[in-house]
């Protein structure tokens, strides 16, 4: 699977343009939608899906616009369904496959961040949305975030992830999966820290 990666937004967002076999799916589409609809008319494949890995601004703002110009089909787990104010075409499940070209990509609902929150895992990588990141995971005191359903997550993703796997965060680095990575203790103290850093530069 060939993956584009395009940072779009004030939140620095990673929308991801993933291509098999000549079809292609947008993931989380934060913002910018000309600077993504641009990338896509490079790579002249029209999009099939749209995949939002959750509800939150900063990973749908340009959705729209995009389903506008491409008709391509909008796809959020069914949890999600409560915090949306646009349509979509297909409520996703856990363990659901999406196909593209000649590979698939299986959805893990991972709560935590939001109810509805997933990752999209593919042979060799992972699009974990605002789960986990390299140096930590997401935050769960927002609206539908849940510091018990993270913890559980991260241990069901520990199980499923594979050495070497390549990660796809909704922000920061891609980076190659390390057991460490999800420790629940050492990811929540990363977590402290990024935060003191943000802070500070305020």
């Amino acid at each position: 699977m060939e993956v584009k990666r395009i940072i779009v937004g004030p939140l620095e967002t990673n929308c991801y343009l993933s291509i098999s076999d000549n079809e292609m799916i947008v993931i989380d589409p934060g913002d910018e939608p000309e600077k993504i609809l641009t990338e896509i008319k490079k790579i002249k494949i029209k999009p099939k899906y749209i995949i939002l890995t959750h509800y939150h601004f900063d990973h749908t703002l340009a959705v729209l616009e995009l389903k506008k110009k491409t008709e391509a089909k909008i796809l959020i787990h069914e949890k999600e369904k409560d915090f949306l104010n646009f349509s979509v075409d297909l409520y996703l499940k856990d363990k659901q496959k999406i196909k593209i070209g000649n590979e698939s990509l299986k959805v893990i609902h991972s709560p935590g961040h939001t109810k509805g929150s997933i990752c999209l895992l593919g042979k060799k990588e992972i699009f974990t949305g605002d789960t986990i990141f390299e140096n930590g995971y997401g935050r769960t005191d927002l609206l539908g975030g849940s510091e018990k359903e993270m913890r559980e997550s991260l241990k069901k993703l520990s199980k499923i992830l594979k050495p070497s796997m390549v990660i796809y965060p909704g922000h920061g680095n891609i980076f190659q999966y390390r057991k460490i990575c999800l420790s629940y203790q050492k990811s929540k103290q990363l977590l402290i820290n990024f935060k003191k850093r943000l802070s500070a530069k305020k």
